[in-house]
């Protein structure tokens, strides 16, 4: 098999010599990592793209990292300033198309700003006319108009200013604004779905959840570009950070040995790494979906956008949660070096942390795949055979399957199947869902209104909800593991983890399955077992797994995580830009010197 490409930093003295101790990990491959590199990217021909973007991005000194982490927040945001002014000079003058320019955005890991004139195209192609997007777009894309997206958040103030430190995303200007006086032409309204005539009647063309569908755009599209990319980099830096930190000794006898060798780091990076692969197929496969629906959307078909707004909207929800989780794991799975901001670790976990917080509140957006699922389940109980059953909605189609009141797996292996592990999360999510709406009638026939129980049901609402979410990563891996028949060591390395990100989400949520006898005590036994024997096939192909996401180690900025392995030579390195080691403590001649002279005095 060929080797794996080669990622390393530019300008390390030390570049060409990779540690041993990651090399062993890389002699011995189970699979081709760079046809998993293209699968992931799409095709080879996405891949050869993506990198020859790379390459232009990362030999150009306007793009440096130098001093990255002992900027200012002034300096942060002018730095970003430059890399977005120059890489639309370079889109200018080597005609970059848009999917070359999102490359270019995650060679930087969207250290730049302006992003929401990309959110403004999306809301334009998605509500505007034609006249509209004639006009803005190009004003837009050229800069001749800079946007802003305003809320209520804050009042919209007391006029214009930045809102202060932020836990991250420390380079872009977010502010507060007070419009007073201000009149919004008529025309300057968004009007695919909806007009206000001169004499202000207004007209709706559509639905009212096409107003939403701009959110959705930029739903689907951020989970591939900016929040699952965060979690996979924390991946990426603690597997090879575990494979070069020694510790203690499996043996007395033994050399110390790599952490990643212990379960217990196992059991804390390897959920994290299923969990990569298995949002990051969910993700393609919601974008396919709406790659189909978009254009009879915009030709005011709804038939497709319910769907297309619950399923958007619970990966939102799903993804971010879990990859917050995720990033947060993986940075205290390296300890001390973690902590420091030079791992990049930290950088990642605030920065994903965001992802909670902007478009959309994950308990609010759960709260919407909920309702999307209470209609579902009520279309469900009509006549079977019913045009209303029949037109249920494919994420939703298991609420009409037979149910299996009982698992019939009698030993661990029995576990290590997608049928059955789909099967039990269907089981889960539906009896949740079930219990919801018979919580929901129960408390409105005993006088409370309908928004009084909704309010009064949302706790067993949003744990259907996340159930649901789980049944559909756990379905979507599955089902892209059946499109690799013609890639059998790809799709045998790629099946452990899909087994292991099914039966960690039943471990731990195992009393959902407990709940109703669907699983017993000693099942629950097997699922563990099955759960624990998948770490040592994966542990082999960690280092490999990580690979493939095939970050540069530019885009990563980690000392713990370049591909040659040498970490403490490089923190050591990277810590002495620090400006404390070059221009001295002030306080230290201020209090420290004082004080010590003053004990010496009395000595």
């Amino acid at each position: 098999m060929s080797s794996p490409v080669h990622r390393v930093s530019l300008g390390d003295t030390w570049s060409g010599q990779v540690h041993p101790d990651i090399d062993s990990e890389r002699r011995t491959q189970s699979f081709e990592v760079e046809r998993l590199t293209n699968i992931l990217d799409g095709g080879a021909q996405n891949t050869a793209r993506r990198r020859k973007v790379e390459s232009i991005i990362h030999n150009d000194p306007e793009f440096s990292y130098k001093d990255n982490y002992f900027m200012t927040q002034n300096e942060l945001y002018e730095a970003a300033m430059r890399k977005t002014f120059h890489i639309r000079m370079l889109t200018q003058s080597l005609g970059w198309s848009e999917e070359e320019v999102i490359y270019a955005y995650r060679s930087l890991s969207g250290d730049t700003v302006l992003g929401l004139n990309t959110v403004f195209l999306k809301a334009l192609r998605s509500l505007g006319s034609e006249e509209q997007i004639a006009k803005w777009e190009p004003l837009c894309k050229t800069c001749q108009v800079i946007v802003t997206y305003a809320q209520t958040e804050l009042g919209h103030g007391i006029t214009v200013g930045d809102i202060g430190p932020k836990m991250s995303f420390n380079q872009l200007d977010n502010g507060f604004l007070r419009l007073d006086h201000v009149r919004v032409p008529r025309e300057n309204m968004l009007n695919r779905f909806a007009r206000v005539l001169p004499d202000g009647t207004y007209i709706k063309l559509g639905t009212e959840q096409s107003n939403y569908l701009s959110m959705v755009v930029t739903r689907v599209e951020i989970l591939l570009g900016e929040i699952l990319p965060l979690l996979q980099k924390a991946c990426v830096i603690a597997t090879r950070y575990s494979v070069i930190r020694r510790q203690s000794r499996l043996r007395p006898s033994d050399p110390e040995a790599k952490i990643l060798d212990y379960q217990t780091q196992q059991h804390r990076l390897f959920p994290q790494l299923a969990m990569s692969y298995a949002f990051h197929f969910l993700a393609v496969s919601i974008l396919e979906f709406f790659r189909r629906s978009y254009n009879a959307i915009l030709d005011r078909d709804f038939s497709l956008l319910p769907e297309l707004h619950a399923l958007s909207t619970g990966a939102k929800a799903m993804i971010a949660d879990f990859c917050i989780q995720g990033a947060e794991m993986c940075c205290r799975a390296c300890g001390g070096h973690g902590y420091s901001k030079l791992s990049g670790l930290p950088s990642l976990v605030t920065r994903v942390s965001a992802s909670s917080y902007y478009e959309g509140e994950n308990t609010v957006l759960y709260l919407q795949v909920a309702r999307f699922l209470v209609k579902s389940y009520r279309q469900a109980q009509v006549s079977p055979g019913s045009t209303s059953q029949r037109s249920l909605p494919s994420s939703v189609a298991y609420l009409t399957a037979p149910d299996l009141s009982r698992c019939p797996a009698q030993r661990a292996a029995d576990f290590l199947c997608p049928e059955l592990y789909t099967t039990a999360w269907a089981h889960v999510a539906t009896r949740l869902i079930k219990d919801s709406v018979h919580h929901l009638q129960t408390l409105m026939q005993s006088g409370a209104d309908q928004h009084e129980a909704w309010n009064q049901t949302t706790v067993i609402l949003l744990q259907a909800a996340k159930a649901h979410c789980y049944y559909t990563s756990v379905k979507s891996f599955s089902e892209a593991l059946q499109k690799l028949e013609n890639e059998p060591a790809i799709q045998q390395v790629l099946k452990r983890l899909c087994h292991l990100h099914a039966l960690h989400g039943i471990l731990t949520n195992s009393g959902d399955f407990l709940h109703d006898g669907f699983l017993s005590g000693a099942q629950v036994d097997m699922v563990r077992t099955a759960y624990l024997d998948l770490f040592l096939p994966i542990r082999k192909d960690a280092i490999l797994l990580t690979d493939a996401f095939d970050f540069t180690d530019r885009c990563l900025n980690s000392a713990l995580g370049c591909y040659d392995g040498n970490v403490y030579e490089r923190l050591f390195q990277w810590a002495q830009k620090s400006p404390i080691n070059t221009q001295g403590n002030p306080a230290y001649e201020k209090y420290i010197r004082p004080l010590v002279q003053s004990q010496r005095s009395k000595l």
